[in-house]
This record gives C-alpha cells, structure tokens and sequence, in this order.
C-alpha cells in the first residue's frame, strides 16, 4: 500500500514541475481553466463536458510526455543530433495535433453556443 501511495506523491512532483518550469504545459493549464469556467457559464451538456474534459487531459498529458521525452534526451547530447532532432519534433508534433483537434473540438462545442447570443 505504501509503494501505491508514494506513487501518487511522484506523479504529484511530475506535474508540480511540469507547472513551475515548463511554459508551454502552464499556457495549457490555464487554458483548461478558461474552457472549464466557459464549459460551466455556457452550460454544457454531458456529453460536451465529457469532450471538453477529455482534451484537457489529452493536452496537458501530451505537454508532460513531451517534456519527459525532450528531458531524456538531452541526457544522450546536448549537442544537435539528428536524431534526437526528429524525435523532440515529432514529440512536439504530436502536442501540436492534439492542440488542433482540441480546437475544432472547443469550436464545435463553443461557437453555436455563443452566436446564439446575438
């Protein structure tokens, strides 16, 4: 039990780092904010919530797989590899997959729901 519970404590020091030193994963946490509050003062159904949140998650694990990819293989060179070159693009690639989908997802949910103001 104590090994199941000392591994929340890790993955809670992942994503307190990921918070204090990676821009891009703190652009994407308050980005899910403002959709959650959006979410919440649009009144989404469940099953739009049920989207919204996934893409959340999807994002912000996407950003922390990144960076732990980008991390590792700063541990094999510092130095421009080729290699290491496509997998860091890739890796930033498949975030920046994730952030369109979640986008046109967020413009399917959210834009009929504003227009319909005015």
């Amino acid at each position: 039990m104590k090994k199941f519970i000392r591994s929340f404590y890790y993955a809670w020091h992942g994503i307190k780092y990921s918070f204090i030193y990676e821009q891009n994963f703190r652009f994407h946490f308050f980005s899910a904010i403002i959709v959650t509050a959006a979410a919440a003062i649009l009144r989404c159904s469940n099953g739009e919530w049920l989207i919204v949140l996934i893409c959340i998650g999807m994002m912000l694990s996407l950003e922390m797989l990144n960076t732990a990819l980008e991390k590792f293989c700063d541990l094999y060179t510092n130095e421009t590899h080729p290699q290491i070159k496509t997998i860091k693009d890739v890796s930033a690639g498949a975030v920046l997959v994730a952030a369109i989908v979640s986008a046109i997802c967020g413009a399917i949910i959210f834009v009929p729901k504003i227009l319909s103001f005015f």
